[in-house]
């Protein structure tokens, strides 16, 4: 099975530093998982307004309120193919933003072939899907959200989304993985985002995946998005 950033990439794969061609290579023949773990140097959010918003995240492990510096991370990618065959990769990122508390932000992307696109299905259940641009930047890989849809097709109004942006790079002198994920709203501005650093450790092919990472529930619809023919309060499935 190739990689979902393989199949995304094409040739331009080859650009990344090869300490990110492993990382984003893992397919589980070579490497089933690859778990980092490191610091997150800070952890923000806006404005009071966006709490409520966060909090809400919480519930199905997409975005918290809490900030801070100096917060331990880890974050576990392991491949497989889903339910529908679609080539997998989980991301799963656990903050411990208190001594007695953390917090989970989960994630699986999906390549899907017919589009020749990446899905970032979003939480526990999968209920928000979104498309991904990725691309090379000087080594590193950078990632954009584009047009999210929830479970059933229904496509998000972009004044209710956080667009995110994500850069991940080598640090030669440091010898670490470093990521910047920037949250923003077109209207009301930056909503949430953390920067650190973190090491990797290689999970050997054929290893089993933790019930942990994997999805509640898988969503098939691939980011496809149709019109509704109810409101948007009575949205089904979210």
């Amino acid at each position: 099975m190739t990689s979902v950033f393989q199949q995304a990439l094409g040739a331009e794969f080859g650009r990344l530093h090869p300490r990110l061609q492993r990382r984003f290579g893992v397919d589980g023949d070579r490497d089933q998982g690859c778990v980092g773990t490191g610091v997150m140097e800070r952890v923000w959010r806006g404005g009071a307004f966006t709490v409520p918003f966060l909090r809400l995240g919480t519930l199905r492990h997409i975005l918290f309120p809490e900030t801070g510096t100096g917060i331990p991370f880890t974050i576990e990618n392991y491949a497989y193919p889903d339910t529908f065959g679609r080539p997998t990769l989980t991301f799963v990122r656990t903050f411990q933003v208190r001594p007695h508390r953390r917090r989970r932000f989960d994630a699986t992307m999906v390549y899907d072939g017919a589009r020749h696109t990446v899905i970032d299905y979003l939480g526990t259940t999968q209920h928000l899907a979104v498309d991904l641009d990725v691309s090379v930047d000087a080594g590193g890989l950078r990632i954009r959200s584009g047009p999210q849809t929830f479970r059933g097709g229904l496509r998000c109004p972009a004044a209710l989304t956080g667009e995110a942006e994500v850069h991940e790079w080598w640090d030669d002198r440091a010898e670490r993985f470093r990521i910047r994920v920037t949250v923003t709203n077109r209207r009301f501005g930056p909503l949430f985002g953390y920067h650190g650093s973190f090491t990797a450790a290689y999970v050997p092919a054929g290893a089993p995946i933790p019930a942990a990472v994997r999805p509640l529930r898988e969503n098939p619809h691939a980011g496809r998005t149709r019109r509704p023919a109810y409101s948007f309060g009575d949205t089904p499935g979210v």
